[in-house]
């Protein structure tokens, strides 16, 4: 191997990583002396300017992506980078592309499967580089930053979109439907032996035959792979409580984080997260062994893989029940056989409060509790349309981005559909990701007619992505656009009062509107501290009379044919 077609990784102490242009240009080299076997090129920009690739390797040199769906072949989507301080999937994804072009052997064992890949995701945070931006992370010597040039973080992003990285990885994703997706981490809690921990796309989200799969037969095989390469592996390491010793839980990845998004398009996702207290080289070398097992896994067993992503997605165009929110099932755990250290409780050094440590010299192994079981919390009974007003124009890209089809309103005409009132809600008392989030949303549902104007949007659920529909134009699902605040001018009463005169016009009401008064009644009884507050009394009027309701506040505009 020539020394120019050796990674940075391997040329140096096995403590470096790659810098972002080196990266780049390492790519671009295989791609000049390997044009049969790997296609790489830019098809996007950063919200800082940088360039974002992508490449393709092909064992038969085919590499467009409609030839690629046309004829059916399985695809396998690996992502790095969105973390670069988490740097050894950028690292491993060189040598492996490298390898497939130079080893006629490993090229042949893609047999019709495609390696679509991102060498770097977030690439204004690669450039950001630093030696001591992670203080809990050993090696490597140098590496980017979790944030982008917006100071957002990337796995947070994938629904709202806020990031052009995040546009081009929806549009990639709806593009090429990859089979299996993995994007590589670094991890950040619990000490333990492992040096590679595994996050999966819920299982119970997935879908009865896919989920399935999922448990019963690709995680035995890809825990079995990384034993047999000597990198023993555990479920990502999330514990019930505060150390591993009392049980772990499966990550609910609801669809801001990556293999929570692409379970909307019915793909299997891993993030796996090496363990931040480990050398470089392992982390590195348990990596590539992951990317490999699971890759080998998705090329013997693309046709079932396929088939039943197929079912789901023919199953969810009729699917009349949808889960929007998940709760972990506390009383039915399975166990997990774990390697931990134990943990120690002794007074802090730097306050009166008693610290966590753990004694690698005394480690332990034995059956914890696995919570790996998620039950629907809310189900809803999904519309066979629904109408997305054309002025909430956000929400129709985010839609169009996803590759959900929707025809637009041709005249005027009026229909009869379902809508939501927003009730109470939870937000976030400080900015999450750039938004202020609902963590809780009470909805009340109603029935009435409405004029669709010309120009307006329809949305069939009969289509292959409704799931995606189904998750984020359903106010209270996890991850839906209205927690995400898109909606928030709705909240906002756009009319006030001048209080001298309101006062009898809200006497007036009460004695007119009983309903009114019955629900003053009720907020004084529970209130009673808020009666001498002159703008409390009144806003409270105001906000549930009749006689001066604004019809579009806390109305949901986005509309349910049924």
């Amino acid at each position: 191997m020539t020394q120019e077609l050796r990674t940075p990784y391997e040329r140096g102490n096995q403590n470096q990583t790659t810098l972002l242009a080196d990266c780049i240009a390492f790519y671009e080299e295989l791609a000049k002396r390997y044009p049969k076997v790997l296609q790489f090129r830019q098809i996007a920009v950063s919200d800082a300017g940088f360039p974002l690739h992508v490449g393709v390797v092909s064992a038969d040199g085919v590499f467009e992506r409609e030839a690629i769906k046309q004829a059916g072949r399985p695809i396998f989507f690996n992502n790095n980078g969105i973390h670069p301080g988490e740097p050894e999937g950028i690292d491993a994804c060189m040598a492996i592309v490298r390898d497939l072009c130079m080893k006629p052997e490993m090229l042949a064992s893609l047999g019709k499967t495609v390696l679509l890949f991102v060498p770097v995701y977030n690439v204004d945070g690669a450039m950001n580089r630093a030696t001591t931006s992670r203080p809990n992370q050993v090696g490597p010597e140098e590496f980017g930053f979790r944030g982008n040039s917006r100071h957002l973080d990337l796995n947070r992003d994938f629904i709202k979109c806020d990031t052009l990285n995040a546009r081009f990885f929806n549009q990639l994703i709806t593009d090429w439907d990859p089979d299996v997706m993995v994007d590589t981490h670094t991890s950040n809690g619990a000490d333990y032996s492992y040096t590679m921990t595994l996050i999966h796309t819920q299982a119970d989200k997935l879908g009865a035959g896919l989920g399935s799969f999922l448990r019963a037969k690709m995680l035995p095989e890809v825990y079995a792979g990384m034993e047999a390469r000597g990198w023993p592996t555990t479920p990502y390491v999330n514990p019930v409580k505060q150390t591993p010793d009392d049980g772990i839980a499966d990550f609910l990845e609801v669809p801001r984080f990556s293999t929570g998004f692409t379970a909307l398009h019915n793909i299997i996702g891993f993030m796996p997260e090496t363990h931040m207290l480990k050398p470089y080289k392992d982390r590195y070398e348990s990596i590539r062994a992951l990317l490999d097992v699971t890759r080998d896994f998705t090329v013997k067993h693309a046709g079932e893989i396929q088939r039943l992503r197929r079912a789901a997605k023919d199953t969810q165009r009729k699917q009349t029940d949808w889960p929007v929110t998940w709760r972990m099932d506390e009383a039915n755990p399975s166990s997990f056989r774990f390697k931990g250290y134990e943990a120690r409780y002794h007074a802090s050094v730097l306050g009166t409060y008693t610290r966590l440590s753990y004694d690698r010299t005394k480690p332990w192994e034995k059956d914890i509790p696995y919570f790996t079981n998620f039950l629907p919390e809310t189900i809803v009974q999904a519309p066979k349309a629904y109408v997305i007003p054309q002025q909430w124009r956000e929400i129709v890209e985010r839609l169009q981005w996803n590759g959900l089809v929707m025809t637009r309103v041709e005249a005027p005409r009026q229909v009869e559909a379902r809508y939501y009132r927003i009730g109470d809600l939870t937000t976030r008392p400080q900015a999450y990701e750039g938004h202020m989030f609902h963590d809780a949303v009470a909805l009340e549902t109603h029935t009435g007619s409405f004029t669709l104007n010309k120009g307006d949007w329809i949305l069939s659920l009969d289509q292959d992505n409704a799931r995606y529909a189904v998750e984020t134009l359903e106010p209270q699902a996890h991850d839906s656009f209205f927690r995400w605040g898109f909606f928030n001018s709705i909240l906002e009463k756009k009319e006030a009062i001048s209080d001298y005169v309101f006062e009898d016009t809200a006497a007036d009401m009460l004695a007119s509107e009983p309903a009114l008064k019955a629900k003053f009644d009720a907020w004084k009884a529970a209130n009673p501290d808020k009666l001498g507050d002159q703008q409390a009394v009144l806003h409270f009027i105001l906000q549930n009379c009749a006689r001066h309701a604004e019809p579009e506040w806390r109305r949901y505009p986005v509309l349910m044919l049924v």
